[in-house]
């Protein structure tokens, strides 16, 4: 080779690698990622994909549905990682005889000032916990529905704005119905994530036990190290939002989601509001990997709980007993994979 071919080829390797000498800062997603991990594992066993997939929506900015039975650690995992993060807490049980106002607030009359002031909710807080969810009836749920899509409460004609990071995370059981209300699907619409959490394995189980053991059967959620501000997360958001997504991935994820309407196990498919929140979750994920690009493989690992509770299958494939995961697989396969 010339020298002057070695110049050219010089200079077209470093042309080439230019873009990786230039990507964006992770380490600060990598550290907030090892340090609720860590900590949460300090007393949950196992539940690695639940953890992961609460770190990816809090990186996305969005809401998260946890389904489970009793038992399983819904609950206790939304407090753990509350306790990992300098910022409010409030937790809501919800019950059927909860009303809006129980939820979001009320205005009360002031007799000092014989005027009526507005007294905030439980839902004005930073991460906010929603026990069993559908024990309310849909007037009640219907009262987040402002407040998920857009961080404000509207009461007596005047606009309450939410402090950032706000995120919701709501737990139901899937085995009992009576004393139940479904969720409204443009409430379900709203959550990025529906997580389904599975029992442990037998050596999870054990660890469980042995663990309950060693602390005499007390748990002390206050132990935990608030390892993570709320200012840190704003800006590791900003991280996530700006990881790089190429063209053809983002007609990628629009077939995904155009399948899901076209398919003949579905009679309702996912809104283009799923198209975003896979992106997003994408790049969530991908910045928790250590990359400021998304592959395909990463629409892959969000793509279920994204959309699982996205699509309504038809009441013929229902009673065959499919489940909504299979769906999505099988619309999965017929999409072809950008190389």
């Amino acid at each position: 080779m010339s020298t002057e071919e070695k110049d050219t080829h010089s200079q077209q390797s470093t042309e080439e690698k230019a873009p990786f000498e230039s990507r964006t800062d992770l380490s600060g997603v990598e550290k907030l990622v090892k340090s609720i991990r860590e900590e949460i594992g300090k007393i949950i066993v196992g539940q690695h994909r639940m953890v992961d997939l609460l770190i990816a929506a809090l990186l996305a900015d969005g809401h998260v549905l946890i389904e489970g039975v009793p038992g399983v650690a819904k609950t206790l995992t939304t407090k753990l990682l509350a306790q990992t993060i300098s910022s409010n807490f409030s937790r809501i049980q919800f019950t059927p005889d909860l009303m809006p106002a129980d939820v979001i607030g009320t205005s009360v009359f002031n007799p000092k000032t014989t005027d009526f002031e507005f007294k905030e909710g439980p839902v004005f807080s930073n991460l906010v916990l929603i026990d069993e969810i559908n024990r309310s009836p849909a007037k009640t749920q219907a009262a987040l529905f402002e407040v998920m899509e857009e961080r404000q409460i509207t009461v007596d004609g005047k606009t309450y704005f939410m402090e950032p990071p706000f995120m919701v995370i709501a737990t139901q059981n899937p085995i009992e119905h009576e004393g139940t209300y479904r969720l409204p699907e443009a409430q379900l619409d709203r959550f990025l994530f529906r997580i389904d959490v599975p029992y442990p394995s037998l050596e999870e189980e054990v660890e469980i036990l042995s663990g309950s053991y060693s602390r005499k059967n007390k748990l002390d959620i206050s132990s935990l190290d608030k390892v993570i501000s709320a200012e840190e997360i704003a800006k590791q958001r900003n991280v996530a939002a700006s990881v790089h997504v190429e063209p053809e991935l983002m007609k990628y994820i629009a077939q995904i989601i155009q399948n899901t309407r076209n398919s003949s196990s579905v009679s309702i498919g996912a809104s283009p509001r799923a198209s975003v929140f896979v992106m997003k979750a994408a790049q969530a994920w991908a910045a928790m990997n250590g990359r400021d690009f998304i592959t395909p493989e990463d629409v892959k690992e969000v793509i279920n709980p994204v959309l699982r509770h996205r699509i309504t299958l038809t009441p013929e494939k229902e009673m065959e007993g499919m489940k909504p995961d299979q769906v999505i697989q099988i619309i999965l396969e017929k999409v072809e994979v950008p190389r």
